[in-house]
């Protein structure tokens, strides 16, 4: 891939009306320094505070901000792999919506992916999580790496980049949090490169993450045990 190319802000969002003003206005100074061209695509997970009305009120000043809305919350993946289909420009940069890296990393890391389809950040920290926490990241990432064979530092970072090209044509499958999982085996199965870079992941300033909610949790369970039973059926076909 060449330079410049355009790009796609994609940004899942649910219940953050805290930060995302903040984040709309730091993304649209930095994609002016990057490119001509991009879009900043904010997917509304069917929040149930204002952040929807907030992005879309941005969007009305700057035709660059585009907002589509869930009809029902998917508890993440519906909204994530929503905001994949929508993006339109070469390179799609993914974050989570209370911009969790800093601008200088996210400078540092974009110009990888003239070389990788894929670029994935991981904290080069190690996060203040408690004791659950890290008890069922743990165990989660034991069981992706021998169920999968995968071994990425930070699999459900809310940091990536990839070429539109090496992604458009993924049919996900979860609407959890495990959909951060199926790029990796889509890049596996197709021999993308990617590339891991080592990024500060920043504590949230407002708002809360719901990622770790019970229900989410078992829901990202259910799609690892869905996704390698289909897996299992696509490689006997």
């Amino acid at each position: 891939m060449q330079e410049p190319f355009s790009v796609s802000f994609v940004l899942p969002m649910f219940n953050e009306r805290d930060n995302i003003k903040n984040t709309l206005i730091s993304l649209k100074t930095l994609a002016e320094e990057l490119t001509r061209d991009y879009e900043i695509v904010v997917v509304d997970d069917a929040s149930t505070d204002s952040s929807a009305d907030i992005v879309e009120a941005v969007a009305r000043e700057n035709a660059s901000v585009k907002l589509f809305r869930m009809k029902k919350n998917t508890k993440f993946g519906g909204a994530f792999a929503e905001g994949f289909k929508r993006a339109t420009k070469d390179v799609i940069i993914y974050m989570d919506s209370d911009m969790p890296v800093t601008t200088g990393d996210i400078k540092a890391s974009l110009p990888l992916i003239a070389e990788y389809d894929i670029v994935t950040g991981y904290s080069k920290v190690k996060k203040g999580d408690n004791i659950t926490r890290k008890a069922i990241s743990g165990m989660y990432n034991l069981m992706v790496q021998a169920l999968f064979s995968l071994s990425i530092n930070d699999i459900n970072s809310g940091y990536k980049i990839a070429r539109r090209s090496a992604v458009s044509d993924i049919e996900f499958i979860s609407h959890s949090p495990f959909i951060d999982v199926e790029i990796f085996l889509h890049a596996k199965r197709k021999n993308y490169s990617v590339k891991q870079f080592p990024v500060v992941f920043r504590s949230r300033t407002g708002g809360k993450s719901y990622i770790a909610r019970v229900p989410v949790i078992w829901a990202t369970f259910a799609d690892m045990i869905k996704v390698k039973i289909i897996s299992c059926k696509r490689r006997r076909e």
